[in-house]
């Protein structure tokens, strides 16, 4: 009897351990964080704008007075592309946002945002060029005559598929982001070649999305289009875009809770952001950040931030369209910082914008 007792007690020992480990293994612990640190990858840069992986595991930056160059990651060294000779920076203005070419080995294709004057009239255009031998030639202009200014640009470029999403800033008239006969305070969405989708939600215009004040981010990651947008003194925005909605600006400030604000929402068909800030952080550029490298930034949003001088981490839940939990990251340390880039292996390089003695400075596991 004390034998059969026995071994039924040892038979109830193994499948608890059974039951147990099948637990763990059904959920499996949240990784543990790693710690981080901090290099300077190169400096003497000025104002350096937009940075980039490029296919040939380079970073591509471009700096405001008008140079594109490639940045050797793994010792800094500064590669001159081209100089854009009609570029004209002034003010916020100058050469701004880049994207190349999803395919870039076969479409060797990049396109750049800058400003330039014509005729006394501040402008900004968006310019394809062609990559070869260490060179950029063959400048076509994709879209002109965007209103330019001293401040509020916008100039990010995204490539979705074979479609361009540029954002524009109001460029300091509040006239121009919900009036649809106007490019600027929107996010535009053009053919590679210039030429307008058929299935844009306004016919025969380029606009996308509308009431926009200044939106410096632009990143696309699952299946959603992300921006970051900077407010007055209130409201620095994170939306989510959509075909045809209308953001707000200038009748709306972040979300729909205000006196007159309600009733304009309802009628305009606006999207309120998922994340603002009062006061403002001067939210810049922006990518997302998915590696293993830095599992506690695994399924996040990483803003560059001018304000303060810090890089926030957004993490969002399962759906990616709502923010969970808000860090900040370098505050004060290194400056303003423009825009962010992530490199296959998971390290993060974020770009100085102070206009002397720029850096770019990586983000890597310690």
């Amino acid at each position: 009897m004390k034998t059969l007792f026995v071994s039924r007690f040892l038979i109830l020992i193994a499948l608890l351990h059974v039951i147990s480990c099948k637990k763990k293994e059904d959920n499996p612990s949240t990784p543990l964080p790693v710690e981080l640190t901090t290099t300077v990858l190169t400096e003497n840069l000025s104002q350096p704008w937009e940075i980039l992986w490029g296919p040939d595991n380079f970073i591509w930056m471009t700096e405001r007075a008008g140079t594109i160059s490639r940045v050797d990651p793994s010792n800094g060294t500064k590669i001159p592309l081209s100089t854009i000779s009609d570029i004209d920076a002034k003010g916020e203005g100058g050469l701004l946002g880049m994207v190349l070419h999803p395919q870039f080995n076969t479409n060797p294709h990049v396109f750049v945002s800058y400003n330039y004057t014509a005729s006394g009239s501040y402008r900004e255009k968006i310019v394809r060029f062609t990559y070869g031998a260490g060179k950029l030639t063959d400048p076509f202009i994709i879209q002109d005559n965007i209103t330019g200014g001293n401040i509020h640009n916008g100039s990010r470029l995204v490539i979705v598929g074979d479609k361009l999403f540029i954002s524009t800033g109001d460029a300091g008239n509040t006239a121009f982001p919900q009036n649809n006969g106007f490019i600027n305070g929107k996010i535009l969405r053009l053919n590679l070649d210039g030429t307008i989708p058929t299935d844009n939600p306004f016919g025969g215009s380029a606009i996308w999305s509308k009431g926009h004040r200044n939106p410096q981010g632009l990143v696309f990651a699952n299946n959603i289009l992300y921006s970051s947008e900077h407010g007055p003194d209130t409201d620095d925005e994170i939306n989510i875009i959509e075909k045809g909605r209308n953001f707000g600006w200038p009748d709306v400030r972040g979300f729909c809770d205000g006196s007159n604000e309600s009733s304009f929402c309802t009628s305009n068909n606006v999207k309120e952001p998922i994340k603002a800030w009062t006061p403002t952080i001067a939210v810049s550029g922006m990518d997302y950040y998915n590696n293993d490298l830095i599992p506690q930034w695994k399924n996040s949003l990483l803003i560059a931030t001018l304000k303060n001088t810090r890089l926030m981490q957004l993490k969002l839940n399962d759906t990616h369209t709502t923010v969970v939990e808000t860090n900040e990251f370098l505050s004060g340390t290194y400056g303003r910082m423009r825009d962010i880039c992530i490199s296959p292996d998971g390290k993060v390089y974020i770009c100085t914008g102070n206009g002397s003695n720029d850096k770019i400075i990586v983000i890597s596991k310690k």
